[in-house]
């Protein structure tokens, strides 16, 4: 069965979200608690082998006697908690990741996961979701949630927004198969580049909203520095009750604008990004992009901005799990002179500008549109992959 994850948007009641926020802070205080046991663990015996998930859920019924008020936290997130701290800390040593962090509610994205035990998760209506510890909460989505239902994540966005995300099993949903195949470039003016003469421009979210934000953002600024300046003397004078920062309605106002702005931005980005994924995949049965190095291109100070609006990593990911879904085909391969080898003869014609988007190839007189021409590379490189039995390639970021 192929597992999915569905995003709603949920609509908890005071009460829901108070049990939101205090499940928030149980789940917080677990994974500090027991990321602080690791370390000091590794301090006193650094040779000591690798704890599973296991032998800290045996922890959890002694952390609620010492913390009683642990027991009202809903079990299996806890259990999920746990899990998630373990690899995390196994990827540190063994996959060089970063070390995992000590978690503060300052952070206003606060999220925990819940098991589905017994069908505790399930839509009891069109628009109603009931959840562990929860009840039933009022959603908004346009598709109907599958019965098997294998757990959830109750996410709280910067904005005050609550989603849950549901991962649920679904039949296989394969599109038909076309036999069409496309090497894909990925690009700035153009967001992607077929090689058959596709294009998909790139849209500025960015720049459309950028007014707007921008207004805002001078508010908060300023708002906030005015704020700092009245705390300032209120402790230099020793003021019974000192205002805190978030006391100053004005400023908590200008930076929840600022926040909406930047959420409105991500989420059209998304939408694009979604709307052509799922229009290359059911046109085509294999799909070849290139595997960029994004950290590295971001050096250019001219085109970072233009570079990081594009999305390619989050292009290529939506790309990689819908191609599993429905039963098509993806691979990644190295770009490496793509854009000056000739697609015809195989001439190495050298390296051209970015101000150069058409050359003719001097071996084989053919005339070449830059970006159509590393796009046919790419596919040719793809199916060499391909007829060499590797079904899915994906390079190393």
């Amino acid at each position: 069965m192929t597992l999915k994850g569905l995003k709603v948007r949920i609509y908890p009641n005071e009460k829901q979200k108070l049990m939101m926020h205090l499940n928030f802070g149980y789940n917080r205080f677990v994974w500090n608690q027991m990321l602080n046991m690791l370390i000091e663990r590794y301090k006193n015996n650094p040779q000591a082998p690798f704890l599973n998930a296991y032998a800290l859920n045996l922890l959890l019924p002694a952390l609620k006697n010492e913390f009683p008020w642990l027991k009202e936290a809903e079990s299996t997130s806890l259990q999920a908690t746990n899990h998630d701290l373990i690899e995390a800390y196994k990827k540190f040593f063994k996959e060089k990741r970063g070390f995992p962090k000590f978690k503060s509610k300052k952070f206003l994205k606060q999220s925990y996961q819940s098991k589905c035990v017994n069908q505790n998760i399930r839509q009891v209506a069109p628009h109603y979701l009931k959840c562990p510890k929860l009840g039933v909460m009022r959603l908004k989505t346009g598709i109907s949630i599958p019965d098997t239902i294998k757990s959830v994540t109750i996410k709280q966005s910067f904005t005050g927004k609550y989603y849950a995300v549901l991962l649920v099993e679904c039949e296989n949903q394969a599109f038909e198969k076309t036999n069409k195949q496309i090497g894909l470039d990925m690009g700035v003016s153009d967001l992607l580049i077929g090689s058959d003469g596709i294009r998909f421009p790139s849209i500025r979210f960015d720049k459309k909203l950028a007014p707007k934000k921008r207004y805002w953002e001078k508010r908060f600024a300023r708002r906030s520095l005015r704020a700092k300046k009245e705390m300032a003397w209120d402790n230099r004078n020793h003021v019974l009750h000192p205002r805190q920062f978030s006391d100053f309605k004005n400023v908590q106002k200008a930076k929840l604008m600022v926040a909406n702005y930047h959420e409105k931005i991500a989420n059209q980005r998304q939408n694009y990004l979604h709307q052509i994924t799922t229009q290359l995949v059911k046109k085509y049965d294999l799909l070849v992009i290139e595997n960029l190095k994004t950290q590295n291109m971001l050096h250019n100070h001219k085109l970072a901005r233009a570079i990081a609006n594009q999305a390619w990593r989050e292009l290529r990911r939506m790309l990689e799990y819908k191609s599993a879904w429905y039963g098509k085909q993806l691979i990644v391969v190295n770009p490496h002179k793509t854009s000056q080898i000739c697609s015809h003869c195989g001439h190495d014609d050298g390296k051209h500008t970015l101000d150069i988007r058409e050359w003719t190839c001097p071996s084989c007189q053919t005339h070449h549109d830059r970006d159509i021409n590393a796009a046919k590379n790419i596919l040719n490189n793809g199916l060499g992959i391909s007829l060499g039995k590797r079904t899915v390639t994906s390079a190393p970021d």
